[in-house]
C-alpha cells in the first residue's frame, strides 16, 4: 500500500490559519480526491500543530546542507534533534549547526528532499 502526503507549510513558521479556514481547505481536498477508480476510498487526515513542529520527509531525506559553510550535516544529528522535540515541539527554530558552529534557523538548512 502506498501513501501520498500533502503538507501545507506557510512561509512564516509562526502563522497558521484559523480553524474554520483549515476545515474548509480540508473539505476542498476531500472533494478533489474523492476516491480511487477501483472503489477504494481516499482517507484524508488533517494534523493541527499548536507549537512549532518540524514536518520532515521521513526516509526520503537524502542529505542536509549547511547554509553557511556548505558542509553536509549528519542526518543523525537531525534525527536526534527531532527526537528531543517530538513531544513538545520547538520553542524556536534557532539551532547551532554542528559543522561550523554557526547559529542559524532550521528553515534555513538545505534539505535534499523538502522538509518544513
Amino acid at each position: 500500500m502506498s501513501e501520498d502526503v500533502l503538507s501545507v507549510i506557510p512561509t512564516d513558521p509562526h502563522w497558521q490559519p484559523e480553524q474554520a479556514a483549515a476545515d474548509r481547505t480540508a473539505s476542498i481536498v476531500e472533494d478533489l480526491a474523492s476516491g480511487l477508480p477501483d472503489g477504494v476510498d481516499v482517507e484524508i487526515d488533517v494534523t493541527w500543530y499548536d507549537t512549532l513542529t518540524v514536518v520532515d520527509c521521513g526516509q526520503n531525506l537524502q542529505k542536509i546542507g549547511c547554509p553557511h559553510c556548505g558542509a553536509s550535516i549528519d542526518t543523525e544529528w537531525w534525527a536526534d534533534l527531532l527526537e528531543a522535540h517530538c513531544d513538545d515541539g520547538f520553542a524556536t527554530l534557532g539551532v547551532v549547526v554542528p559543522c561550523c558552529g554557526t547559529a542559524t534557523s532550521l528553515d534555513a538548512l538545505d534539505y535534499d528532499w523538502p522538509c518544513g
